[in-house]
């Protein structure tokens, strides 16, 4: 009776790589060899994601039953960030990443990002700059209703001036 639990036990958990993904199930060779089908891939409300072949998946057998099988946990080592300890980050195989770090959140890709809303609004404390291929501007607060205003161009020196205006509103 012992032994016969004690297998059980030992079929609750299987970890394997995925050799095929799909919107809900997953195909996975565990450890021993063994090519499982039909396990369920399960995602937290609102987060979607789809792993590649090659990925490590953790799965769970209620009742030890290999027929029926949850992918509790599906990462890649490949894609994985060195992160500092705290930061989170959400990322893909092609380099795009939304990453929170200990100094503030970082976006980046190496494709388009687009932004759809209804109003686009930003707002900062203390400056706010944008740059595109070596063209840009900067607005720094300097308190008191004074700020700063500095355009500039790759390899031209610029001298910022303080202006006694209010930075420009958006439309």
């Amino acid at each position: 009776m012992i032994t016969q639990v004690w297998n059980r036990l030992q079929l609750l958990f299987a970890q394997g790589v995925g050799t095929l993904i799909g919107a809900d199930k997953v195909q996975v060779r565990v450890l021993d060899g063994e090519t499982l089908n039909n396990i369920n891939r399960v995602e937290p409300y609102g987060f979607s994601y789809r792993p590649k072949p090659g990925c490590q998946s953790y799965l769970l057998f209620p009742a030890g039953d290999r027929s029926y099988g949850v992918a509790i946990v599906i990462g890649d080592r490949r894609y994985q960030l060195d992160l500092q300890e705290g930061e989170a980050a959400l990322h893909d195989d092609q380099g795009q990443r939304v990453h929170l770090t200990r100094d503030g959140i970082v976006i980046s890709t190496p494709k388009k990002c687009r932004i759809e809303a209804l109003d686009i609004e930003f707002h900062a404390d203390h400056s706010y700059s944008w740059d595109v291929g070596g063209y840009g501007e900067r607005w720094t607060a300097l308190g008191g209703g004074q700020y700063e205003h500095k355009t500039w161009q790759m390899g031209a020196v610029v001298t910022p001036a303080p202006l006694p205006i209010n930075p420009p509103e958006g439309p």
